[in-house]
């Protein structure tokens, strides 16, 4: 690895403080926890002040793009009938939490062809073998002690 891979290596580690991601593709159904700051005048104290709380916006991860500390994805949802589409940083720090919803089939990298679609044509089935690597431990483990 050159410095360069090696300084990111460990800004990432940095900036994700100890949490991992879930690992996910693009079709997946995430809901991301983003921290919002809200800012409002006290009258009383004549000072702004501040509030942090997490929104969250659940959706489909249309696409991932990038490497590294640059990587991101983007993830749209339907809002009151108009789509949105919010492209997060992998390790942004204002990105709290990602929790997979639902696990979906598809067999393309990026799913922008949804923007065109309403209704039943814009839905993707649910993969239904997900293989988890903690699962795949505990079938071996069984199986050597047969």
């Amino acid at each position: 690895m050159n410095l360069i891979q090696t300084l990111e290596a460990e800004q990432m580690q940095a900036l994700r403080g100890g949490k991992k991601l879930p690992e996910f593709r693009p079709g997946d159904t995430l809901k991301v926890s983003v921290k919002v700051v809200d800012l409002a005048f006290d009258e009383k104290a004549k000072q702004m002040k501040t509030r942090e709380r997490l929104q969250a916006f659940e959706g489909v991860c249309i696409a991932r793009a990038g490497s590294g500390l640059n990587e991101n994805f983007t993830v749209r949802k339907i809002s009151y009938g108009e789509g949105v589409e919010r492209v997060f940083p992998v390790y942004s720090p204002l990105v709290a939490a990602v929790e997979v919803v639902r696990r979906g089939k598809v067999r393309r990298a990026k799913l922008y062809y949804l923007r065109g679609r309403r209704g039943k044509s814009a839905r993707i089935a649910e993969r239904q073998h997900v293989r988890d690597a903690a699962a795949d431990d505990g079938a071996q483990a069984a199986e050597t002690d047969n």
